[in-house]
């Protein structure tokens, strides 16, 4: 079973005990001090993951003033934030700024995708193949299941390049998402998960075969701790797939046709409408995955088929969680991996960029209608208010209740601190 240690004292007072020459068990069995007690600001969280890197000079940091090798095509339009300026490709976003804190002041110094993506989704700075656990898997060890569901799922898949990214590292397949499919897909349904499913012979002996295997499994190795932290995970696996709850979860056609108009009949929107379906029944944190902003040539043609499917998904998102009274509990975070290049490239692109990118935070106590951070005139560089990786990390543990400086027995028999770095983003809930 995974142990933890709560803090930085006590993994240094645990180091005093093994100077004494007491051997790793009697060091864990020390480590008993309860958990300091957090403020809880999020229930849920649901991060939009714009796997590639969205051009922030296209859509929440313009710059009309520049020439058209840096400000692009598109013309900035008023939101219902005075001072607050968008892209006019985003009308409907325009909106709702209200509701959104935007922060112009992403910053680090890794342009390469994967490992970029991993550095975002976990908040510690490892290899392209995942050092470290994504925040969600995080949470789902420390905060556990609450209800049938599971506690961390990703739609429709983690993220992916070459090889899917954001998963849960050392701590193992029990604390990784799980992954629904295509929403908006036709006769879209999760396998095993089906709501009217009536067992058949086949699917009966299926399944007491599986039974019959794990139970030979833990005969084999009965006393194992590992196969004791299973047991829980079997169970839950079973109620997810009896418990009616669970399966209606992933009933997208009960919603109507006209919500589901609102959410936009894509991939992105239907994600964005089984998110909220899912934080209605109490899953701790979603991942939408919505990836395809790595828009090297052509970015126009690009972005006219992303951005409006961005505006329209997310818009609905917020204000169907806000007109549901879910909104005050549920912490919405929207980022990629890094901005885009300042100048347009011969082929009509933007480059990835590291130094500067747009990220959106609502709900869950934030404080809406404000920009934090700035860049330069250019876009290029941040001015102020500088946010790392970590900090983010940091911010969406925090709002959870999940010490981020708690450390974690790795399988190797080494502790590792959830994060070694980073502060809250204060400003956010000021």
């Amino acid at each position: 079973m995974l142990k933890v240690f709560q803090s930085r004292r006590d993994f240094l007072q645990v180091g005093a005990l093994s100077a004494l020459g007491l051997g790793l068990p009697d060091l864990l069995r020390a480590q008993s001090t309860p958990a300091p007690q957090r403020r809880v600001r999020a229930d849920s969280v649901i991060l939009v993951y714009l796997g590639g890197g969205l051009s922030h000079h296209d859509s929440f940091d313009m710059k009309p003033d520049q020439p058209a090798e840096i400000r692009g095509i598109y013309r900035p339009i008023d939101t219902n934030v005075p001072g607050v300026r968008v892209s006019h490709v985003l009308a409907k976003m325009a909106r709702c700024m209200d509701k959104v804190a935007l922060i112009r002041s992403g910053a680090h110094n890794n342009d390469h995708h994967e490992t970029a993506t991993n550095w975002a989704l976990c908040g510690r700075f490892g290899s392209a193949f995942g050092d470290y656990p994504a925040i969600g898997a995080v949470v789902s060890q420390q905060l556990g299941f609450r209800g049938p569901l599971p506690p961390y799922v990703s739609i429709p898949r983690n993220p992916s390049f070459t090889w899917e990214l954001g998963k849960s590292a050392y701590l193992g397949g029990r604390y990784e998402s799980f992954r629904t499919g295509d929403p908006n897909a036709a006769a879209f349904q999760v396998q095993d998960v089906q709501p009217s499913e009536i067992p058949t012979d086949s699917s009966v002996r299926r399944r007491q075969t599986l039974l019959q295997a794990v139970d030979g499994l833990t005969r084999q190795v009965e006393g194992s701790d590992a196969i004791t932290t299973y047991n829980e995970f079997q169970r839950r696996a079973a109620a997810l797939v009896l418990s009616s709850q669970a399966r209606s979860a992933f009933v997208i056609d009960q919603e109507s046709a006209t919500l589901r108009d609102r959410y936009g009949r894509n991939t992105f929107g239907q994600s964005c409408l089984l998110a909220r379906r899912l934080v209605e029944r109490g899953v701790r944190f979603t991942t939408i995955n919505f990836g395809g902003w790595d828009h090297h040539s052509r970015i126009w043609e690009g972005l006219g088929r992303k951005l409006p499917e961005l505006d329209v998904g997310l818009s609905a998102l917020l204000e169907d969680l806000e007109n549901r009274g879910l909104l005050a509990r549920t912490l919405v975070a929207v980022f990629g991996e890094f901005g885009r290049t300042p100048r347009i490239n011969n082929e009509m692109g933007r480059d990835h960029w590291a130094p500067a990118a747009s990220l959106l935070f609502a709900g869950a106590g934030v404080r809406g209608g404000q920009v934090i951070g700035a860049t330069d005139s250019q876009g290029a560089y941040v001015t102020r208010r500088p946010i790392a990786p970590a900090d983010v990390a940091y911010t969406i543990y925090d709002a959870v209740g999940v010490d981020p400086h708690r450390w974690l027995m790795h399988p190797e028999g080494r502790p590792v601190e959830i994060l070694d770095r980073g502060e809250p983003v204060r400003e956010l809930f000021v």
